[in-house]
């Protein structure tokens, strides 16, 4: 029986908007008098992505100021305010303005607050959780939030995941983990005994273990639990 849900939040509950794509990119840098190519964008983010996994599990805004500037440098950009630019994104990226909820995202968590299962989120993020929460319209629904820089490690540390299955009131064998992330959510949860399951909106990842679930929309979720 399940009794806990854990949910991923950027990617998995909430996309971003252009500010966060290449054209928002442009801008950021532009304030800065960098140069960047917006058509870079996407391959830039693919060959930043291994910059996140340094630190050795632990939060530190450092890690995603490198990991923006990469993308940057990936676009094109030089010059001596690269850490100034990127530390402007990694600022900007707690606003939950800039985020759009996928549309399904609230009728699927209430209906499983209706079922007495209780919901976490367990984010890696520097964003203020309860903000999040007021500002999307989900007050209420979460029993336990905690993100890495709040607690000090990120995900796949097992350290964030058993703060989270604490203050709910759960076991690992009892609890899912759902996440867009094979490394961080599906990964993690699963060293602790979690069961996880893999949101994948654009296809089935190739690399993903026959034994994780996958959903392309949430709703796919509830007949899991």
């Amino acid at each position: 029986m399940t009794k806990a849900v854990f949910f991923d939040v950027d990617f998995t509950l909430i996309y971003p908007g252009p500010t966060f794509q290449g054209s928002g990119y442009q801008k950021f840098c532009g304030r800065r008098g960098i140069d960047v190519d917006p058509a870079a964008f996407d391959r830039a983010v693919a060959a930043a992505s291994l910059t996140l996994d340094a630190g050795g599990g632990l939060y530190d805004p450092a890690i995603f100021i490198s990991y923006t500037r990469r993308i940057i440098e990936g676009m094109g950009g030089q010059g001596d305010s690269l850490d100034a630019a990127a530390k402007d994104i990694y600022d900007e990226w707690s606003e939950c303005g800039h985020f759009t909820m996928y549309e399904e995202v609230p009728d699927v968590l209430r209906a499983i607050h209706a079922r007495g299962v209780k919901i976490g989120l367990i984010s890696n993020t520097q964003r203020c959780l309860t903000s999040f929460q007021t500002h999307f319209e989900l007050d209420g629904l979460f029993t336990v939030t905690v993100s890495s820089a709040d607690h000090g490690y990120m995900k796949p540390h097992p350290s964030i995941f058993e703060a989270a299955l604490m203050q709910v009131g759960a076991t690992a064998e009892q609890s899912v983990m759902v996440g867009d992330s094979l490394a961080h959510d599906i990964e993690g949860a699963r060293q602790l005994g979690m069961r996880a399951v893999l949101v994948s909106r654009t296809g089935l990842p190739a690399s993903c273990p026959p034994d994780v679930p996958v959903v392309h929309s949430l709703r796919d979720l509830l007949p899991l639990l």
